[in-house]
């Protein structure tokens, strides 16, 4: 039977990141609600920077495969790095990139409909609040429903132990509870169900 996905990644290709730990943390209390979990490497989708001129000569191939990434998915749950008070340039590249429809694709397809959760840490008091928001004002214009709840969290340096799980049971408790809030809002999500149906209708007639 086909179920509810979840992909869930940092902003970031940094392998030691605060928010890939974080994000970890979020996406058991989506599993333990009942969803997939998918997790993916941003190397094996390097994509050049933005250029509305490399467009017009054709996708890169590693665009295309982020794309359908995407669209494979029925929400996101992602870990939000604060550049400058802004998101990260990795993820606003590839969510540029993610943006432009092929032809004969419809507008804004990898992002309409989708159900996302956002978490952040950094080493400051504050835990990337900036930066996630930046990705919620443009994730709510691609079309994307972000849930209310999300969890900032500061002291990165400090809240988790050796193998990478948050030391406070309160904070720790905080971040699954983001992951379970986006898989209970997908099992009630029309468009997410309608997916899980049809997979499931064309997988008993193989």
């Amino acid at each position: 039977m086909s179920t509810l996905k979840i992909l869930a990644f940092a902003g970031t290709q940094r392998q030691a990141s605060f928010n890939r730990k974080l994000v970890r943390v979020a996406a058991r209390g989506a599993a333990a609600a009942g969803v997939e979990i998918v997790e993916f490497e941003w190397s094996e989708y390097a994509m050049p920077l933005y250029d509305p001129d490399l467009e017009t000569h054709g996708f890169p191939e590693s665009v295309l495969r982020f794309k359908a990434l995407l669209a494979a998915h029925h929400g996101f749950l992602i870990g939000v790095p604060e550049y400058n008070g802004l998101m990260s340039p990795l993820l606003k590249n590839a969510f540029d990139w993610a943006s432009r429809p092929v032809p004969g694709e419809k507008p804004m397809v990898c992002f309409k409909h989708k159900v996302v959760g956002l978490v952040s840490t950094s080493p400051g008091v504050f835990g990337a609040v900036l930066g996630l928001a930046s990705v919620r004002t443009l994730l709510t214009r691609l079309g994307a429903f972000v849930i209310p709840e999300q969890y900032p969290v500061g002291e990165a340096g400090k809240i988790f132990d050796e193998a990478g799980d948050l030391r406070d049971p309160k904070q720790k408790a905080a971040a699954e509870g983001v992951g379970a809030r986006l898989a209970t809002v997908l099992k009630h999500w029309p468009e997410a169900n309608a997916t899980v149906s049809t997979n499931s209708a064309a997988g008993s007639k193989a």
